[in-house]
């Protein structure tokens, strides 16, 4: 494996930059719609040398599906909210990790690399945000030109942790996850999620806010630059409700 597939992660200013990359840009459905217009965007790292992430729109079991690939990769994909459905309450997807990172570990930084995550973007207020960190928000706004979200939510499919379990993204703690499908959760098998976001946002950044910010977009992604592994999932009928 290459030096540059293994390399560390961009600054977290460029992090965020990826998380809202695509908040304004149009593309084709891809799921289960979302809200209007339905429309899903690729959300790269700024100007990314790493090989993007492979989202494959097929069909299984007589149902539209998203085949996710990564190898040694980062890759979104970004779905805005419309304002009507900022304070939508649930999230609900069926998911299959079929290959997971070898390596993959949340808890650090060389380790920090996904087969498969779901994350919800919520514009927290500034002044909720600790300085420090709203200091590199503000540059990467900056740079940007957008409002990137303050807080964001991942579940993800972790091998390696147990569940269900918060923890911080070992780069930013704008970014947190929560671990639905860990240890002992066996490959190739369809698992049914429904999440409530606000209760789960107040279980995740309880520390910073008490009430639950507008949802900006719903992010559907895979990252395994910092291992350089290999992972491959499904996701399928992703849907939000009020």
């Amino acid at each position: 494996m290459s030096s540059r597939l293994r390399a560390p992660r961009p600054p977290i200013a460029l992090a965020l930059l990826a998380l809202a990359a695509g908040l304004s840009a149009v593309a084709g459905p891809l799921l289960a719609p979302l809200g209007e217009p339905p429309a899903w965007v690729s959300a790269p790292l700024p100007a990314q040398k790493l090989p993007p992430t492979r989202f494959e729109v097929t069909e299984i079991d007589g149902r539209s599906a998203l085949r996710i690939a990564a190898d040694g990769s980062y890759g979104n994909l970004v779905h805005q909210v419309p304002a009507s459905a900022a304070a939508a309450r649930t999230l609900r997807w069926r998911w299959r990790l079929d290959e997971a990172i070898a390596g993959a570990d949340l808890k650090t930084r060389a380790g920090d690399d996904a087969a498969v995550k779901v994350c919800a973007l919520f514009d927290l207020p500034d002044e909720r945000i600790p300085f420090v960190e709203r200091q590199l928000m503000r540059v990467a706004r900056l740079a940007s030109g957008q409002r990137l979200p303050g807080a964001t939510l991942c579940y993800v499919w972790a091998p390696l942790t147990a569940a269900v379990q918060v923890l911080p993204n070992a780069h930013t703690r704008r970014m947190r996850w929560i671990v639905l499908q860990g240890q002992g959760a066996p490959l190739g098998q369809w698992r049914e999620e429904r999440r409530d976001l606000r209760a789960d946002f107040l279980r995740a950044f309880g520390d910073e806010a008490t009430e639950v910010p507008p949802l900006l977009a719903v992010l559907v992604g895979a990252d395994a630059d910092n291992t350089g592994g290999r992972g491959r999932a499904v996701l399928q009928a992703l849907e939000l409700d009020p």
